[in-house]
């Protein structure tokens, strides 16, 4: 079992920044194989994948956060990260940290991330 841990949520203006952070309760061997992903769910909406990165580094994004949203990931310390830039307040949601591999997923509780003036 692998747990997740998001932090770097909060409430911020429109045009402000953040940083999440995932850490994973795994050693750095094994997270190095993990495709990480950050999705957000907003109230009465579906989870949407935001960002995703792969074990080699391939990164993809949702259109709505290309240009502004940035995710990478530091296997020795075993935490992938989003810079947010640009927010509006469409990107405010729960953002969900995700962690897969090829025998299962994972899910962290979730930060909050509030835009709003």
């Amino acid at each position: 079992q692998v747990q997740l841990v998001e932090s770097g949520g909060g409430l911020v203006q429109p045009g402000g920044s953040l940083r999440l952070s995932c850490v994973a309760s795994t050693s750095s061997i094994f997270f190095r194989l993990f495709t990480m992903g950050w999705y957000r769910q907003a109230p009465g909406k579906q989870r949407e994948l935001v960002a995703g990165i792969t074990s080699g580094g391939s990164t993809n994004y949702a259109d709505s956060v290309k240009g502004r949203f940035t995710i990478s990931r530091d296997n020795p310390t075993r935490t992938v990260y989003l810079q947010m830039n640009s927010l509006k307040p469409e990107d405010t949601a729960v953002y969900y940290c995700n962690a897969v591999n090829s025998a299962n997923g994972y899910w962290g509780q979730g930060t909050q991330v509030t835009v709003s003036s």
